[in-house]
């Protein structure tokens, strides 16, 4: 399945002003919200972070019984010059599950251009990170021994154990607290960047508060009547590129000139059931891997979304038909070798996704859908869903989002390609649409882009010049055990 100004008088209030560029804007607020001084992991810089209390239900925005409101945590990571702008960039991570304080890294690389002027607001999402986190036992889809069925069964145990109540883990409710945010911080109109899932949640806000809107970037759009689940089409059509520029390329048609055939075989033969014996990649001690449907799939899925990684395939796909799993394996275990705070928030990805994508996930829809990649996770969502139990969210019809709206695509995107922005972007009065050719799932920490957003921000306005974005090169392939190409 595939993340205080604590100071309650003006003397604190204005000191921070001077001592912090970029907070001044915001003086009037430190009264109304209390934030305090905060280090988090993945950023040097002092930042400061706010703990707000909000509805659990917002329907009942009254209730003060405990287990009735949701801490949401967040992050401000104030612009860096004096006299900066009165409009902040408020930071939504994808997912749905990533939470922002998880994201605080594209500080310094696709934010490295906006900090400077204006205030950074990052916000981990109810159930997400350091805002209530929703997960079940850290590294459970990473145990080598367990089958897809016994990791599915082991993840009902955890819905059924939680005491959370899913309904209340909606897109809408978390663009609500977005604007309670925005309110406890005593900003004005605000800016949007939202990445991948953030695009979905950044959208909604904006159609539910338009008056508070100044501008949106959207990076890995996903269109409004989007199935999250449903990507089998896009991600085979990344996969098809892959091995056509594989084809295309001298060097690597040479080294694996039997790639997709080879990539067949290996979907069969896991298909069958397999179990291999090898030397634990990280400990050297032999032990037996089941190579699931999911495990292959979902590792190769997983991969398309960065070129540099997806270049790596064609190295791995061969070594494994050939019976040297090792490579593949190693590959696999990164997601376990990665930290539990940095890792998504699973039962926070099923409330949303089985309450807003599931009741649209139509059998029609599966069947039209199709495809290697996701098969195996279409398949197994609709039990999870019905432990769930979440009653459905209906879709809403889009209204136009009137303010200026920037549009960023991977032409690689194995999820969100760039007809998903085409789609958004006919809801969109002032819609800018860039892509950028030679990447996958994510295009704002790269090549120009950083200026672009600047630029946009600055003047969203004016037309974006995104031809720069043509320069971002393709990674090369991996012919061999020593990596890439030079």
């Amino acid at each position: 399945m595939k993340p205080s100004l604590n100071f309650g008088t003006l003397f604190g209030t204005l000191l921070l002003a001077a001592i912090l560029p970029g907070a001044a804007q915001a003086q009037h607020a430190s009264a109304r919200a209390q934030t305090h001084g905060c280090h988090l992991p993945g950023v040097e810089d002092a930042l400061r972070c706010l703990k707000l209390p909000v509805p659990l239900d917002p329907a009942r925005p009254g209730a003060a019984h405990p287990g009735q409101t949701i801490q949401l945590h967040v992050t401000i990571a104030p612009a860096l010059r004096e006299g900066a702008r009165p409009d902040p960039l408020f930071v939504l991570a994808g997912g749905p599950g990533e939470a922002g304080s998880e994201v605080l890294p594209i500080l310094n690389t696709a934010m490295r251009r906006v900090r400077p002027t204006r205030d950074i607001v990052f916000i981990d999402q109810r159930g997400t990170g350091l805002s209530g986190k929703l997960e079940c036992e850290s590294g459970l889809d990473e145990d080598s021994s367990l089958s897809d069925d016994e990791i599915d069964a082991a993840l009902v145990r955890c819905i059924r154990a939680s005491k959370a109540p899913f309904a209340a883990y909606t897109t809408a409710n978390a663009a609500r607290d977005i604007e309670q945010v925005r309110r406890a911080l005593g900003y004005g109109k605000i800016n949007l960047w939202g990445g991948s899932y953030g695009t979905r949640l950044g959208q909604a806000y904006a159609r539910a508060y338009p008056g508070n809107v100044r501008t949106l970037i959207l990076d890995a759009v996903a269109a409004p009547d989007q199935v999250i689940p449903a990507g089998g089409r896009d991600s085979q059509a990344a996969l098809d590129k892959l091995f056509g520029q594989c084809d295309a390329d001298p060097a690597c048609r040479k080294a694996y000139p039997g790639l997709r055939a080879e990539f067949d075989g290996l979907v069969a033969k896991v298909g069958k059931g397999l179990t291999i014996s090898l030397p634990d990649p990280r400990t050297a001690r032999q032990v037996d891997v089941k190579m699931t449907g999911a495990r292959l799939l979902g590792t190769v899925h997983g991969m398309l979304y960065s070129p540099a990684d997806a270049r790596r395939l064609p190295f791995l796909v061969h070594s494994a038909a050939q019976g040297r799993w090792q490579p593949f394996v190693a590959r696999r275990n990164l997601g376990a070798d990665s930290t539990p705070e940095g890792s998504s928030a699973t039962l926070l990805y099923l409330a949303v996704i089985c309450a807003e994508d599931m009741p649209r996930f139509t059998p029609a829809l599966i069947a039209s859908d199709d495809a290697p990649l996701t098969r195996d996770f279409a398949r197994r969502l609709p039990g999870l869903c019905r432990a769930m139990n979440v009653p459905a969210v209906a879709l809403p019809a889009p209204t136009t989002i009137e303010a200026p709206v920037l549009l960023l695509s991977g032409a690689l995107d194995p999820v969100t390609a760039p007809h998903r922005a085409a789609s958004a972007a006919q809801y969109m009065a002032h819609a800018q649409l860039l892509s950028a050719p030679n990447v996958g799932h994510g295009v704002s920490q790269l090549g120009c882009a950083p200026r672009l957003l600047r630029a946009f921000l600055d003047h969203p306005e004016r037309k974006v010049d995104g031809s720069c974005l043509n320069e971002i090169p393709a990674p090369t392939f991996q012919l061999g055990s020593a990596g890439p190409q030079p």
